[in-house]
């Protein structure tokens, strides 16, 4: 990922000197497996720690020549650990180490991105409790509904990134695992014990059967996972840019002193943070369908994945830290703006109050087709012509004629909306 979309935490995951260091720590630990195991000499990791180093530089231009990374890898490292690193690898196939390392690096990142949730669910949280009962329009197909609150439509927002967290822990953990079983994953040539070693060592589960590869029903999880969540990032974006619009404005992002929002116009204040998450969602979402063709490899294995893995790994992970670090950004620096709340819930001159008068009339005795159509010929009479809601429904007979005035005036009342409001919290942050 470019650097302006990129943090250094999870940038250095996946850097090329990160995961060489990982392909030396999986090759150490097993060949410190068979030492214990007796399958090779004694002392050999020990020498081969004291002398080996990653040198990136050295490791790709090896490659140029040898047309394969793993075997650039080891070359570099006998070159300068000596006889003893020829019992590096022994029995292994390149997808033990490659697998291995990038499960390693996707759990590294997916612990990062936990983080990430964390401080966003506490930021969203904190908006939800301050605003529980600040008044809004609530909007359903674009259009005025019902009141409802704007900590409410936080909670909503919280709930779904809570969810969002679950699904990443549990995909953390089927990606979690390791696998040191040779060519074609029979265990031909290395000990099964040795991939138990290396697993419980790097804090890996053993993969109960790889066919020379990790399968990629894992990794379609993973990056599925990350995609559910950009997709809330989307949808948490879209309701910001929504309610900025110049005709709403219920919220608005945070603007700096210094800040410009536009070249050619200066009084322009614009949801720059959230389009740009909207972009960014979009770019998440991408890796989805790849890692989706990727479980379909030619029998034990092929390299169709390769080139897909080392681009979304990365990607999707470094894109999503970044746009996740942002949304509690503009979270919690989000300015909220009550009264404009108010006064959009009053533009529509009480007609959002049409089922509770639906609902009084039915019990009234009217049948619901009759009592709907008093109640909408009032309420679309009342939105054409600007006229208060309330007036005209205690101007029609038909339904003062069967309920009082002043029992049709409490009818307009907007705490009946929120009173539930308490049990809805309640039971959405309980642990």
């Amino acid at each position: 990922m470019i650097e302006r979309y990129s943090r250094k935490e999870i940038k250095s995951i996946w850097e090329d000197y990160n995961k060489y260091s990982i392909w030396l720590e999986i090759e150490l630990a097993a060949a410190e497996s068979m030492e214990k195991l007796k399958i090779i000499p004694k002392g050999v990791v020990k020498k081969i720690k004291r002398k080996a180093k990653i040198n990136v530089k050295r490791i790709l231009k090896i490659e140029e020549k040898v047309k394969h990374d793993v075997i650039a890898f080891l070359t570099s490292i006998a070159e300068v650990a000596g006889k003893e690193a020829r019992f590096l690898h022994k029995g292994m196939t390149s997808s033990d180490v490659l697998d291995t390392c990038f499960n390693l690096q996707l759990k590294q990142s997916g612990d990062i991105l936990l983080k990430d949730l964390d401080q966003l669910l506490k930021s969203i949280k904190s908006q939800a409790l301050k605003h529980k009962y600040t008044l809004c329009i609530g909007r359903s197909h674009g259009i005025h509904a019902e009141p409802t609150t704007f900590g409410l439509k936080m909670l909503t927002f919280y709930q779904e990134f809570l969810r969002n967290k679950k699904r990443l822990q549990n995909s953390i953990k089927e990606i979690s695992t390791c696998a040191i079983s040779g060519a074609v994953g029979t265990f031909a040539n290395i000990d099964p014990r040795v991939e138990s070693y290396v697993s419980k060592k790097l804090k890996l589960s053993v993969e109960p059967i790889s066919t020379q590869i990790i399968p990629r029903d894992r990794h379609a999880q993973f990056f599925s996972t990350l995609g559910i969540i950009a997709s809330s990032i989307e949808r948490f974006a879209t309701e910001i840019r929504h309610l900025q619009r110049t005709e709403v404005l219920e919220v608005e992002e945070f603007f700096g002193k210094k800040q410009k929002g536009s070249s050619a116009m200066p009084h322009k204040k614009n949801p720059i943070l959230s389009e740009n998450l909207t972009g960014l969602a979009r770019l998440i979402r991408s890796s989805v369908i790849p890692s989706l063709e990727n479980v379909a490899l030619w029998h034990e294995r092929d390299i169709s994945h390769s080139a897909v893995e080392r681009n979304i790994g990365p990607d999707a992970t470094i894109t999503l830290d970044f746009a996740l670090a942002r949304l509690n950004n503009l979270i919690k620096n989000l300015n909220i703006y009550p009264k404009n709340m108010l006064k959009n819930l009053n533009i529509t001159n009480g007609i959002f109050f049409s089922q509770r008068v639906l609902i009084e009339l039915t019990t009234a005795g009217f049948t619901r087709e009759e009592a709907y159509k008093i109640v909408q010929k009032n309420a679309l009479s009342s939105w054409k012509n600007n006229s208060s809601f309330l007036s005209n429904i205690l101007a029609d007979k038909k339904i003062t004629g069967k309920i009082p005035v002043n029992k049709l005036k409490k009818l307009f009342n907007f705490s009946y909306h929120i009173k539930k409001i308490n049990i809805i919290f309640k039971r959405s942050l309980k642990k």
